[in-house]
């Protein structure tokens, strides 16, 4: 009951805020909130299983279009931070299915992929280090860029490869630590794979990783439904 009335009240006291604030919905730009009743739903995890070379297995709790790909990219490119609790719960959700696969006696560090220095210079905030702690997983750092790397947004499959090797390494050792990656989407693999790399270079090892949505029709993909969650 007391659970029904809060989240009664959160909305109340959103919709107030709408009209003191007004912002457009960053997933149709509908003047509303970060994000309208009518997008809220395109954010109900649906965790697949995508096999990646040099990683293991990624969890992903979304599909990285429509809705969610907007919301994604106005989160990272147009500074909309006001919808990271969204993305959030979602991420949490692939983390935990991610958690789930392993051993239950298996001790794991989440760790999460890092943005290129110019990304963090530009938008002034790490994307995956803030829906980290947003979903309660802290700051996880274990990895820092290494140096310049091109943006892999317009890059091939093959290119991707080239412009993210020695992308990343350690901040320290990672002797004996088991390392479940985080990133926000999956394309092909190359960044999480260049991120394992690293740490497997400072002793750690890698049991799979975490992400927020996958791109769809990925080459060679073979995923499986996990799991449906709300």
């Amino acid at each position: 009951m007391w659970e029904i009335a809060r989240e009664a009240l959160l909305e109340a006291l959103l919709d107030a805020w709408a009209v003191l604030q007004p912002v457009d919905c960053a997933g149709c730009g509908a003047p509303d909130r970060a994000l309208c009743s009518a997008c809220r739903p395109a954010f109900a995890a649906d965790v697949s299983a995508h096999p990646v070379s040099g990683v293991g297995t990624v969890f992903a709790a979304l599909r990285y279009e429509g809705v969610v790909r907007r919301c994604i990219l106005s989160f990272k490119e147009q500074g909309r931070t006001d919808v990271a609790a969204h993305l959030a719960r979602p991420l949490a959700t692939a983390i935990t299915a991610a958690l789930a696969a392993l051993p239950p006696e298996a001790s794991v560090e989440v760790v999460a992929v890092p943005s290129s220095r110019a990304a963090w210079r530009r938008r002034g905030y790490l994307p995956v280090g803030t829906l980290l702690r947003r979903a309660g997983f802290g700051r996880a750092a274990g990895l820092i860029a290494a140096g310049p790397a091109a943006r892999q947004k317009s890059l091939g499959l093959e290119a991707r490869q080239a412009n993210r090797a020695g992308a990343f390494r350690a901040r320290g050792r990672l002797d004996g630590l088991n390392v479940l990656l985080v990133d926000d989407v999956l394309t092909t693999g190359a960044t999480l794979a260049e991120a394992a790399r690293a740490v497997r270079a400072a002793g750690g090892e890698v049991c799979g990783a975490a992400v927020l949505a996958f791109t769809p029709k990925r080459s060679g993909d073979t995923s499986t439904t996990h799991r449906t969650f709300s």
